[in-house]
């Protein structure tokens, strides 16, 4: 539906852009193992790194795609942990870039979502020589509640060294984007004002970071039935965004988009195994399994199982374009994450 100037309505500009053959977006999960044990985590690490095959299928994927026109391509990394597949990232990395180079227009861009614990300044340049520009590093508060619930698979906290490296990165040159989402719960929210005070005045004179506040849900982890959390309606949470602005005018906030990244068509999640899916927060569901790559790059799809994430645009309904898991199921909307791939987030 078209304005009274001609102007696409943001419904239909939405839409265009979901459905854009030009535009790829690819979410890949280098290995679904991880080095953490978040106590509100959803996965189930079952899956271990990405095959051989199944890289394969992913850069012949690219290469296909970028002959057959694409114009912009963005990778999101995310896992599991990612880093520790990074071998893996820069093998595809590498190649995309090589792709970018052998085809005139093409612009390729990649993100990743990672726990930060093995990412640090020289990480961070050699990654970004190789396309990877943006990050999330998510951060539960001081260090007395970081520890609490954001623990190494041997149950040792990890705040110190997640700040470490997030100081490293602040020190190296690398043109990059840090994204720091930081968690909130309702044990940590008595210490978020020296937190978020902390974060900003070492962190956001620096025009790379920025910060997205969000609040810890009941995702379906083993914990949720013992796990408090805030109430989305607290007014402590906009007192933590004013304080986060407070000051010279620097500092930035993030807010999600209204169109979730599983609703887009040109939108796809690879995972270890080499399955296709949509949402990286449902993975145990087999909803979400809609078909698999083949080490050539050709993809069988299931179109009934594809079609139904994509039914928001069918029928209009907001709700449904930003979490369209809704349409398989009710829980609480998938859009309140805890953990998800940057593009969620942001984008270009």
């Amino acid at each position: 539906m078209s304005g009274a100037h001609g102007e696409l309505s943001s419904f239909d500009s939405e839409f265009a852009h979901s459905f854009r053959s030009d535009r790829f977006h690819l979410i890949l999960l280098p290995t679904e193992q991880c080095n953490f044990r978040c106590t509100y985590c959803y996965e189930d690490f079952a899956i271990g790194r990405m095959e051989p095959e199944v890289v394969s299928g992913v850069k012949n994927l690219i290469g296909k795609r970028a002959d057959a026109g694409l114009r912009h391509l963005q990778v999101s990394w995310f896992g599991g942990e990612p880093m520790l597949g990074r071998s893996i990232i820069e093998d595809v990395a590498d190649y995309a870039c090589r792709v970018q180079e052998g085809h005139e227009g093409l612009f390729y861009e990649a993100d990743m979502t990672t726990n930060g614990y093995m990412l640090d300044g020289a990480a961070v340049e050699h990654l970004a020589s190789l396309g990877v520009r943006a990050y999330q590093v998510s951060l539960d508060g001081l260090p007395e509640h970081h520890d609490r619930t954001r623990l190494r698979a041997d149950g040792k906290g990890t705040f110190q060294r997640i700040w470490r490296n997030l100081l490293s990165i602040r020190e190296c040159s690398a043109d990059v984007r840090m994204l720091l989402r930081v968690h909130l719960t309702p044990e940590n929210l008595s210490g978020m004002p020296e937190f978020l005070t902390r974060i900003r005045d070492t962190f956001l004179d620096d025009p790379r970071f920025s910060v997205f506040l969000k609040r810890v849900v009941h995702l379906g982890g083993p914990n949720d039935s013992a796990m408090e959390v805030v109430d989305e309606d607290d007014r402590k949470i906009a007192d933590l965004e004013a304080l986060l602005v407070k000051g010279g005018g620097t500092e930035r906030l993030f807010e999600p988009e209204e169109v979730c990244y599983a609703a887009r068509a040109n939108s796809l999640l690879v995972r270890a195994d080499g399955r296709l899916g949509k949402c990286t927060v449902a993975l145990s569901d087999d909803a979400n399994t809609i078909g698999r790559i083949l080490p050539d790059g050709s993809l069988d799809v299931d179109n009934p199982k594809l079609r139904r994430w994509l039914q928001g645009w069918e029928s209009r309904d907001p709700e449904l374009n930003a979490c369209p898991y809704l349409a398989f199921t009710e829980p609480q909307p998938l859009l309140q994450i805890g953990k998800g791939p940057l593009a969620a987030v942001s984008r270009d």
